[in-house]
């Protein structure tokens, strides 16, 4: 068995584990102590907190678990919210009550719901950037005693995906903890500048190596930055993947350095404001949703509410949530999720172009999953046990999209010399023209295993069914003797 050092050459010499890029669709859960308030200002998406109100934009976005920081800056939504409802309690107020509501918990049942939805692993956030533990961590705060859960709420859900079948991973906001950096943050440059120093690196790390010793999860999914230099992170890396032969890990590891030292100081993130302000102005769409910066090592990159628009080399995870936040927002109605048509949609471009769905659930505090987000698990499920053998495993072909003769748009994927037709719409009639495709011999729908008639008009593929369309969203066809080779390294 190889083992792993802690050099970048060994590093990026490990080959993506098999089962993560065949996965395609994950889930991540945000619940915490921010559950119980549920709240955040209600400016649609966080990149339009940034554009309407930058002067204190990170105490304004959709993200409930932000909470903690957004009741400290006077005169917002949340502050207003939380003195109006909870008086003068302080934010740590909100840890007994959401321990004493667990009794009715049940890990299994969400294991249950997830594998229904045909996720194929599952990503919990342990710690998120309030600092409060979800597990009984042996790794103590020298900042606030006790900020951790006695249940092993970690082990229990661990222990409970792993029996359904799935694959489990951990969340760490390695790059903001409040427990530590209680300042209030308003603008970017704040938040950016927020890393906390001194002990919290050894502490940061500490954790993170008790996570992986504890659970071995197979996904180590760190938010924000890491507080330690690179050399020392390179020895985590190598650690783990010795550790857990199958694991992955996300880009969001940006090591500590002079320049994000430098941000701690006023004058710097001043500047830094001013220059992404004007950057906003100039170009607003660029700011749409969040793309991590690259990293020297990553095994995949992880856009929020975006996604790339064309096949990518290097193995990718959409995240985003069922709303405009990742934790529970009270004030969500209907109208404020995303359909589930939307939904996979996402999942289906990202597996055209080599990209994994990691999608939210955001519980109630007592561990309830919100019917407008079950109901959306429910239906990509049925979608997935119908035609997940176009996405399941599969990978890009020579491209990604295409159009049918009405002009729907459709995704490509292949899985060896099988291609698959996903179309984004409707279809009602029973027949399908696929533009600008090669020829081939046979193809099925894969709903009902109904064959197509082949046949050539020009540059187009028309393919008729004994049945027409049921008018369900997003049919998968699975062509086969497709004339054209099938990109096999995109």
């Amino acid at each position: 068995m190889t083992r792993y050092q802690p050099t970048l050459a060994s590093l990026e010499a490990r080959a993506l584990p098999p089962w993560y890029d065949e996965a395609k669709f994950g889930v991540f859960i945000h619940w915490g102590l921010f559950s119980i308030p549920a709240f955040a200002a209600r400016l649609g998406k966080i990149s339009d907190a940034f554009k309407r109100d930058y002067g204190r934009a990170v105490a304004m976005t959709p993200y409930t678990e932000w909470y903690a920081n957004a009741i400290k800056v006077p005169g917002t939504p949340s502050a207003d919210f939380h003195r109006a409802t909870y008086g003068d309690a302080p934010y740590e107020a909100f840890a007994a009550p959401f321990l004493d509501g667990l009794k009715d918990w049940d890990a299994a049942a969400w294991a249950e719901s997830f594998a229904d939805a045909g996720a194929r692993y599952v990503v919990m956030v342990t710690k998120h950037h309030d600092g409060f533990c979800l597990w009984p961590s042996g790794v103590d705060n020298p900042r606030r005693a006790g900020w951790k859960s006695p249940r092993d709420l970690v082990g229990e859900l661990a222990g409970a995906v792993r029996a359904a079948g799935l694959r489990f991973g951990v969340y760490y906001s390695g790059g903001i903890d409040w427990s530590f950096n209680p300042e209030p943050l308003r603008t970017l440059a704040d938040f950016m500048g927020s890393t906390p120093g001194g002990r919290y690196g050894a502490y940061a790390e500490a954790q993170v190596r008790e996570l992986i010793e504890r659970y071995e999860p197979s996904v180590l999914w760190n938010d924000i930055a890491w507080p330690r230099r690179q050399g020392r992170l390179f020895s985590l890396f190598a650690d783990y993947y010795n550790a857990v032969t199958e694991g992955v890990v996300n880009d969001r590891w940006r090591a500590g350095s002079l320049g994000r030292a430098l941000m701690r100081f006023k004058p710097a993130r001043r500047l830094l404001d001013k220059r992404l302000q004007a950057a906003m102005a100039a170009n607003p769409a660029a700011f749409e949703g969040i793309v991590p910066p690259r990293v020297p090592h990553s095994d995949f990159r992880t856009p929020e509410y975006a996604r790339f628009s064309s096949i990518k080399a290097k193995k990718w995870e959409a995240t985003r949530g069922m709303s405009h936040s990742f934790g529970f927002n009270r004030q969500d109605e209907e109208s404020d999720h995303a359909s589930a048509e939307e939904l996979l949609e996402g999942l289906i471009d990202g597996a055209a172009k080599n990209g994994n769905l990691l999608l939210n659930v955001g519980p109630r505090a007592d561990g309830s999953i919100p019917a407008p987000q079950a109901a959306r698990l429910k239906a990509i499920g049925a979608w997935l046990r119908a035609n997940g053998e176009a996405v399941y495993a599969t990978r890009p072909w020579t491209r990604a999209e295409g159009v049918a003769g009405d002009g729907t748009p459709v995704r490509f994927t292949r899985r060896g010399d099988t291609l698959n037709v996903i179309v984004l719409g409707s279809p009602t009639r029973s027949q399908l023209r696929l533009c600008d495709m090669p020829s081939a011999s046979e193809a099925i729908r894969l709903a009902d295993r109904a064959p197509a008639t082949l046949a050539r008009d020009g540059a187009d593929l028309l393919l008729t069914f004994p049945i027409p369309f049921d008018g369900a969203f997003g049919p998968a066809i699975s062509i086969r003797g497709v004339s054209r080779t099938p990109m096999e390294n995109p």
